[in-house]
């Protein structure tokens, strides 16, 4: 996954789009569903409060989304992705879609499959041990 990582990294900066894994996965999350509670978006980007709130204000400063307290509870911050933030993802997909299809290069559907099967096991597994270890402390 590291090397993923660094490839996507490295044609992101070829491509001057500067985003880094996280926050692109931060808009597309948006992009579904914009206006998430700051709490939703910790929990489905797997990151702790503290964590979240320094990507989201790092997020801010380069406009790609807006935090604006929630009319109901002012204790809640509500999360919307910025037309720049659109612009940039606008950007991104095309990239993506490219990378994505050099990574699959050479690979038939049936590979294709069997390896997101094979993550699918192994996402199952871990989240079967996390249970486990919750339920013996």
């Amino acid at each position: 996954m590291k090397y993923v990582d660094y490839f996507m990294a490295d044609n992101l900066r070829d491509h001057q789009i500067d985003l880094t894994k996280t926050q692109m996965i931060m808009l597309l999350r948006l992009e579904m569903v914009d206006g998430q509670p700051q709490h939703n978006l910790a929990y489905i980007t797997n990151r702790d409060k503290a964590s979240l709130a320094r990507l989201l204000t790092t997020m801010e400063n380069k406009n790609l989304v807006a935090r604006i307290p929630s009319k109901e509870d002012g204790r809640v911050n509500l999360i919307y992705i910025t037309k720049h933030g659109e612009e940039m993802l606008a950007k991104t997909k095309p990239v993506l879609k490219s990378l994505m299809n050099e990574m699959q290069a050479g690979l038939t559907q049936k590979e294709i499959k069997t390896v997101i099967s094979v993550f699918k096991k192994i996402q199952k597994n871990i989240h079967t041990e996390e249970l486990v270890a919750l339920e013996t402390n």
